[in-house]
């Protein structure tokens, strides 16, 4: 089916309907396709720290490459001449998936402890209060450098 162009092979054991557009046939969205896994397989996926950082509007930088974070094995996924990569996340990285403060801690993870400080009065500003709660309540769960960040900013 694939040699048809009726299934495209993303990856191993991994295949697509392609999307019919006005233009032909293409790859589906690297979203489609990340919750179709989720969805599939059970595994928690979500965007990589960098991307969480620029969205968050903490960093100017675009991430180049597709990363995301997975509960599951490391793989590589092609999507035409895209190459999404998904990486073996560790508990503190997946630990509250999709929610703001799962995003505001993978953002934090990368930007890493020299930027802790100035991040966490950022970010203490554009979270929500139920959010910066759950990162409050997390700290057991966080590194210590993480922990000693926000145990900072709690007691301002």
């Amino acid at each position: 089916m694939t040699k048809e162009g009726l299934l495209l092979r993303l990856g191993r054991g991994v295949y697509a309907l392609p999307v019919q557009g006005r233009f032909g046939a293409r790859p589906p969205s690297t979203e489609s396709v990340v919750e179709a896994i989720e969805a599939a397989s059970g595994e928690i996926v979500v965007a990589s720290g960098a991307s969480e950082a620029n969205a968050l509007g903490l960093t100017t930088q675009v991430p180049l490459k597709e990363i995301f974070l997975t509960s599951g094995p490391s793989r590589k996924l092609y999507l035409g001449s895209r190459e999404v990569e998904l990486k073996h996340g560790n508990r503190c990285q997946l630990f509250m998936g999709k929610r703001p403060a799962g995003k505001a801690i993978r953002a934090l993870l990368w930007l890493g402890p020299e930027q802790a400080p100035t991040i966490m009065q950022t970010l203490r500003t554009k979270l929500e209060v139920s959010e910066w709660e759950a990162i409050r309540a997390a700290r057991a769960v966080l590194l210590s450098w993480m922990a000693r960040a926000v145990s900072e900013i709690a007691s301002v």
